[in-house]
């Protein structure tokens, strides 16, 4: 492993924070702590912590001496100073002269010696950092380290390779028990640099920043040295499953996601997000014939159960023309898996003789013969979190069954950490947003009521898909909206385009759930005179492009067996025809029933089609131009005309986003159309 270390950016570092007031100890740990963090075979996604023993002022002005140690929830790879709240160290080692302490006063202790009771919990591996009296403390959950530490001989094989520089420390569960054997094992040898813990990560120790991580460097360059002798001998064989089975994950994701969701309520369902792997390493592992005995039976550091519990669960590779067939051995492999999650607990539950609620069974990380893997996540966020756990979990047995053989830790101690209660708060958050979990696709996005929509759906929690033809355009579109947001030029008059911007969606976030068919454009013009050609035209965007997006979508929404929700923009002109603009509203009267042709033939299958109609919105197709003209032909000023409703206000394209966010969350509604124009008698549904 190479050193990131370099003299002139610590030295930035350290004047850079030094102009807002933080001491030169803090600013050097921040630049450490990021060059581990930044490093994934070190660091995934807020594991492992940091630590640096200096003195700061307390309220009174007077220095004390302080632990500064990562805060819970912060990721080393772009820590700030905050992330490493202040701890008086006096209090805390006099908690090494206790014999027991539980996880909750061990917590509280923690707390009611923060110097700003604002900061966050530190890390709840801060009394390991307290009790070891070195200046820089780095702890990682280094890829080699594991690989080497993970099997039956683990902790002999450690104290060969890394000699007598570092103590050996079996498996014990993270806190105070943890932090009595290390401040025993490091009075009896305090020359040591640093502590493997089976099966669970390295620490390594420093008078200064550097010494602690060139110490971390060394020592994970030994394990990666070692395994890369013993791959050396390996002869790779070429797999069996190289053919492709005829399927793409673009068809499978949505099925196994639907496979995955939990109902709830009458007709509801819990989704999860997906983040796809299918090529590297993954392609390779996914590959092997021997995929399923090859495929872990424990995690790789105990961290991980929490996220990514114990275990993938395995799919055969889908047999040519036969998703049917899939689907039934999904379900049956499901099936086994969450039987076994439940034996799992029940059993680990009665040996702690506790009280816990058990989490859902359902798996968060899936492999699929012959084509890759498929993480699922509250979030896309979260998703690719456990996708990359899952990745590195693949690179780690990998390099462990070089070496020997792969062997966790036994289930009970992964279930401990996965239903440690100190643990379950970091993941813990309050109520879930209205469409959390849920995927949103958008035609016309780019335009001012499909943005507005994109932006709120996702304000609520939705994963965003936005379609629109110009590339640019729609890319920045979905910068705007943020997160994960997805952009996609797509033409929805080409029947090519849209399939493959709907596959793209699969194979971005799993599925899709709510499709909101918005793109449109209008032709003026008498329909005595109209072009023939006009007229086609205008039919192929705004009604047989809505047909092909009702189409594509209706394919996903039944893969995934959990509905669904189809959202149509149709428009006053629908109903209450305007002079000149007859290509457009029978265009939208069209439209209009095909919405509820939707309804009746799909309720059966769970999803709901609705229209919202809409009237004088600012936006591509009503432009500034055309407000303009039709202004003047009605003798109006444009303030007139476009408040011109009952209510006498301009409607904005949010109004109209508010109307497909409410038919989005209508649960039982179905085959309606609701209206949004401020009040127009004229253009009343009857």
């Amino acid at each position: 492993m190479k050193s990131r270390w370099q003299n002139d950016a610590a030295d930035r570092m350290v004047a850079h924070y030094a102009e807002q007031g933080v001491c030169a100890d803090v600013a050097m740990r921040v630049y450490t702590s990021r060059l581990l963090g930044q490093e994934r075979t070190l660091v995934l996604h807020g594991g492992g912590n940091t630590s640096v023993k200096t003195r700061l002022p307390d309220l009174m002005g007077d220095e004390i001496e302080v632990l500064c140690v990562k805060g819970s929830g912060w990721d080393m790879a772009v820590i700030e100073p905050a992330g490493l709240p202040a701890v008086r160290l006096a209090p805390l080692l006099k908690l090494q002269g206790l014999d027991r302490l539980s996880d909750e006063d061990m917590v509280n202790a923690q707390r009611c010696n923060l110097l700003d009771c604002q900061a966050p919990n530190p890390s709840v591996e801060a009394l390991l950092h307290a009790f070891v009296s070195h200046k820089f403390i780095d702890h990682t959950h280094a890829n080699a380290v594991l690989a080497v530490s993970a099997q039956s001989n683990g902790m002999a094989l450690c104290e060969q390779i890394f000699g007598p520089r570092m103590a050996v420390i079996d498996y014990v569960m993270p806190g105070f028990e943890l932090a009595k054997v290390v401040a025993q094992v490091f009075a009896e040898r305090p020359d040591i640099e640093g502590l493997i813990l089976h099966k669970h990560g390295i620490f390594t120790f420093g008078s200064s920043a550097q010494q602690a991580y060139q110490r971390m460097i060394d020592m994970v360059t030994r394990a990666e040295d070692f395994i890369a002798n013993k791959m050396q001998n390996l002869i790779r064989t070429p797999s069996a499953l190289a053919l492709s089975c005829g399927f793409s994950m673009a068809q499978i994701a949505p099925i196994v996601r639907g496979a995955l969701a939990l109902p709830v309520g009458q007709g509801g369902y819990t989704r999860m997000v997906a983040e796809l792997r299918t090529d590297g390493v993954i392609a390779d592992f996914c590959s092997r014939a021997d995929l399923s005995n090859l495929a872990w039976q424990g995690v790789i550091t105990p961290d991980h159960t929490i996220r990514i519990k114990n275990r993938p669960l395995v799919l055969p590779m889908p047999e040519a023309n036969n998703l049917a067939g899939f689907r039934q051995v999904l379900q049956q492999r499901l099936d086994e898996y969450t039987r076994h999650y439940h034996a799992y607990f029940q059993s680990n539950n009665a040996l702690l003789a506790g009280q816990r609620t058990e989490l859902d069974a359902m798996p968060r990380v899936v492999l699929v013969q012959g084509l890759g893997l498929i993480a699922f996540g509250k979030s896309k966020k979260d998703a690719i979190i456990h996708a990359d756990l899952a990745q590195a979990t693949v690179e780690t047995v990998l390099a462990a069954n070089a070496v020997g053989q792969f062997e966790p830790l036994p289930e009970s101690a992964l279930f401990e950490m996965e239903y440690w209660s100190l643990e379950q708060a970091k993941l813990a958050q309050g109520k879930e947003a209205a469409l959390a979990r849920q995927v949103v696709l958008i035609t016309g996005a780019a335009g001012a009521i499909g943005l507005a929509t994109a932006k709120l759906f996702a304000s609520q929690g939705a994963e965003v898909v936005l379609l629109d033809r110009d590339e640019a355009t729609v890319v920045q579109a979905a910068r705007s909206v943020g997160g994960k947001a997805l952009g996609l030029a797509c033409d929805v008059t080409n029947a090519s385009d849209l399939r493959s911007a709907f596959d793209a969606a699969c194979e971005t976030f799993g599925g899709i759930d709510v499709v909101i068919s918005n793109a449109g454009a209008a032709w003026e013009g008498a329909m005595a005179t109209l072009d023939d050609s006009a007229l086609r035209q205008c039919f192929e965007l705004n009604f047989f492009a809505h047909q092909r997006v009702a189409q594509n979508a209706v394919r996903v929404m039944q893969a995934q067996g959990t509905g669904g929700v189809l959202l149509f923009n149709a428009s006053k002109q629908a109903v209450n025809p305007g002079a000149n603009f007859g290509a457009y509203g029978t265009a939208k009267a069209a439209t209009l029933l095909l919405c509820r042709q939707y309804a009746l033939e799909q309720g059966v299958h769970g999803i709901r089609s609705n229209a919202v109609n809409a009237d004088r919105i600012r936006s591509g197709l009503l432009s500034d131009a055309m407000i303009a003209s039709r202004s003047r032909s009605r003798g109006l000023d444009e303030k007139d005309y476009m408040s011109g409703n009952l209510l006498g206000q301009e409607v904005l394209a949010y109004d109209v986003a508010q109307a497909f966010l409410a038919l989005a969350l209508a649960q039982k509604t179905s085959g309606h159309v609701m209206t949004v124009d401020g009040g127009n008698i004229a253009a009343a549904l009857r």
